[in-house]
């Protein structure tokens, strides 16, 4: 009757231990975030930007071709990619933890001892042998039971572990989708900039021909004429420069597909990149949620709170049953007979008293880690709030910026045709035509530069929001 009682009773206590988990279950921080984004004058909405696929986000064929290219061949996001598969392992590995482990052992031993020893002159009398022969074939078992919960935080922490690397893997292709658009904008930019270069050299040749011709007339000294070189070799200085920063610009999107710097074939204009009508950013609590770098590392603090109950866990009692069977023999021929068979079975409850601190430590430690990925995530999401709030802010005033260096573009371009028109009739001096000249030429660089920051802030306000991983 005792015999019966006693699995139930053992049983009863593993389940009642079982219940007696360490560690608290994870509780996402309270957030202060704002009920929608400030300095824009944009109506709250459950809708964002964020949720558009890249290829329909952009669209420029070319660049879209560009960032598939890019992403398939892209080593940070191939190693992001391999994280992963890291972190897949330890996940299954993890699953695996409530199992016992089982070891199988083959040994074979002979030994040969003193026939002038007890246990020679033993062997020769009773057994009739100078030697002792052992044949083992043994499986040992060992199970711990996860009575405070440790293997379940551990399993946690490893799925924790995979969905950082995953989330890590789609903040790199957020990342690498913005780069690649805004450099290619950039590029689009420098193409602008060298037509508007060589444009303006041409016109100062026009220039320096038409004062040389006043100089030969006797209406202007030979400084007119030189102001005017001046000018023409300003414009001149450009052109190289700019060739340079497009080169450098293909180089670099090159590499950054995984391939040799060489340059980019591309058929658009900047004046003819089309941007979306309305860009939705949504509510401030949608990026908890969509934005990537945020969910990576909210998924830190969830490991590392998991590892706070691992910590906790290894210092109390730990229930182990272990068991081990198979065959032993002293001889050869006999090693697998019926009456060979052997067998232990054992439960062991053992309590750390003294490990010179060390799981003290653990569990310190433990605990400054969770409360530092919790500060890492907490200071993420704010981030992340302030990235939004910043490109909207762009976007808003880069509408004005565009409209007024638009404006400023076509009344210098008149100012420059009236002072050449009052030079010819002596009613302006050189000096107002080629400033004028000078100031529709950096007027118009002006203004293909503010067209590349409204491009670059669309994205940046696309990527902020989390938007490019799909």
């Amino acid at each position: 009757m005792q015999k019966r009682l006693f699995i139930p009773i053992i049983f009863l206590i593993v389940v009642v231990l079982a219940a007696c988990r360490v560690g608290r279950n994870y509780q996402r921080p309270a957030l202060a975030l704002p009920g929608q984004f400030n300095s824009t004058g944009q109506v709250p909405s459950d809708s964002s930007i964020a949720g558009v696929e890249w290829r329909q986000f952009f669209k420029d064929p070319v660049l879209v071709a560009l960032i598939d290219t890019t992403l398939k061949g892209n080593y940070d996001l191939q190693i992001a990619l391999k994280n992963i598969e890291s972190a897949q392992a330890y996940v299954k590995q993890a699953k695996l933890g409530w199992l016992p482990t089982l070891n199988l052992q083959a040994t074979a031993s002979t030994s040969y001892p003193s026939k002038n020893s007890l246990n020679g002159i033993s062997l020769n009398t009773f057994l009739g042998t100078s030697h002792i022969e052992d044949y083992n074939l043994i499986a040992n078992l060992s199970w711990e039971i996860d009575v405070w919960g440790k293997i379940k935080r551990q399993k946690e922490a490893a799925l924790a572990d995979y969905l950082n690397s995953f989330e890590g893997a789609r903040a790199v292709q957020t990342q690498l989708v913005a780069n690649v658009a805004n450099s290619y904008y950039n590029l689009l930019m420098l193409d602008e900039q060298l037509q508007i270069a060589k444009y303006n050299v041409a016109l100062s040749d026009s220039i320096v021909q038409m004062m040389r011709l006043q100089k030969t007339s006797g209406d202007v000294t030979e400084l007119a004429v030189q102001q005017a070189i001046s000018q023409q070799q300003t414009a001149a200085l450009l052109v190289p420069q700019l060739e340079q920063g497009i080169a450098i610009q293909e180089n670099a999107l090159r590499i950054l597909a995984g391939q040799l710097p060489a340059t980019l074939p591309r058929s658009g204009k900047l004046e003819e990149v089309k941007m979306w009508d309305q860009l939705s950013a949504g509510v401030p609590a949608d990026l908890i949620s969509k934005r990537p770098d945020v969910r990576s590392a909210e998924a830190q603090l969830v490991a590392a709170n998991a590892l706070v109950g691992v910590a906790q866990a290894s210092m109390y009692p730990a229930l182990t049953l272990t068991a081990s069977g198979g065959l032993n023999s002293y001889k050869a021929a006999k090693w697998f007979d019926i009456n060979s068979l052997t067998g232990t079975a054992l439960g062991g409850l053992m309590q750390p008293i003294f490990q010179r601190r060390q799981l003290k430590t653990q569990l310190e430690v433990a605990k400054v880690q969770r409360d530092q990925a919790e500060f890492r995530f907490r200071q993420q999401a704010l981030t992340a709030i302030g990235e939004v709030s910043d490109a909207l802010i762009k976007l808003d005033k880069l509408q004005t910026q565009r409209q007024v260096a638009t404006d400023r573009v076509e009344t210098l371009a008149t100012a420059v045709g009236q002072a050449r028109l009052l030079f010819n009739s002596g009613m302006a001096n050189y000096l107002e035509v080629i400033t004028a000249q000078s100031n529709a030429l950096q007027a118009q660089l002006s203004r293909a530069d503010i067209v590349r920051q409204q491009l670059s802030a669309s994205v940046d306000l696309y990527r902020s929001l989390g938007g490019g991983w799909k």
